[in-house]
């Protein structure tokens, strides 16, 4: 796949970007800090995602910039992560990022 088109197919909703820019405000995370996407494959219950600020990218690395944040995505997870959307729940059934992957057969919720 070409990576110009991966990139544009993983979306952050706006209340997902809104709770990333509280969390960085809360903890004093500078913008230089990127949010560090992973996924890895997680047998009967899918793929097991991870979230976590990064102030460096490394070899193999893709950088995507969107609504003034900046995503960090290794290469494995990538191709895992095409076509997903990362949102975020703060609704009765509890808080936490939730991983919209037409790739995975399972949800998966992250809550912080």
């Amino acid at each position: 796949m070409n990576p110009e088109n991966i990139e544009s197919e993983i979306t952050i909703t706006e209340k997902a970007v809104n709770e990333i820019k509280r969390i960085m405000e809360e903890n004093s995370i500078t913008p230089e800090f990127g949010l560090r996407i992973g996924v890895k494959g997680g047998g009967a219950a899918g793929l097991t995602y991870s979230l976590g600020f990064d102030p460096d990218t490394r070899d193999g690395d893709t950088v995507i910039e969107q609504d003034g944040l900046k995503l960090i995505i290794d290469g494995k997870s990538l191709f895992y992560l095409s076509g997903t959307q990362l949102d975020f729940s703060d609704g009765l059934n509890g808080k936490g990022f939730i991983f919209n992957n037409p790739n995975d057969s399972h949800n998966c919720s992250c809550n912080n």
